[in-house]
């Protein structure tokens, strides 16, 4: 099944579904470090990436193996179908660490406008009569 007619409905509902579940903080986040650092523990990809938690890790891409070990052992890796996300994720990390800063310059300069705008306007006062 081809995704490129996009004026076909199913197509576009299979697309956002997919990128719903692949364009979300944690999955792009989780994605690029482990494609990045390869296997780890839970506490080092909590450490790698602040705020995620377990229940975050099992709706993406990854793959939970436990050891049988006092205490036990449980890594993430991604699956077969993560690593296919690698070099997308790879390069839409290297794009928001190159552009971060114009970004943000960009977003100041917009917020500057609106403020100026904002204070520029009458202010507008209902009375309510009694």
């Amino acid at each position: 099944m081809s995704l490129q007619d996009t004026s076909n409905h199913s197509n576009c509902t299979a697309m956002s579904d997919v990128l719903n579940r692949i364009g979300d903080r944690w999955s792009v986040m989780v994605v690029g470090t482990l494609g990045r650092q390869g296997t780890l523990r839970f506490n080092e990809l909590k450490r790698l990436i602040n705020g995620v938690s377990q229940r975050m890790l099992t709706l993406t891409l990854v793959t939970r193996t436990i050891y049988p070990e006092v205490p036990p052992r449980v890594e993430y890796g991604l699956t077969e179908l993560g690593k296919t996300l690698q070099h997308p994720i790879s390069a839409l990390w290297d794009w928001s660490s190159e552009n971060h800063s114009s970004i943000m310059d960009a977003r100041a300069i917009y917020d500057a406008r609106s403020d100026a705008a904002a204070a520029a306007e009458p202010r507008k006062v209902a009375y309510v009569g009694s």
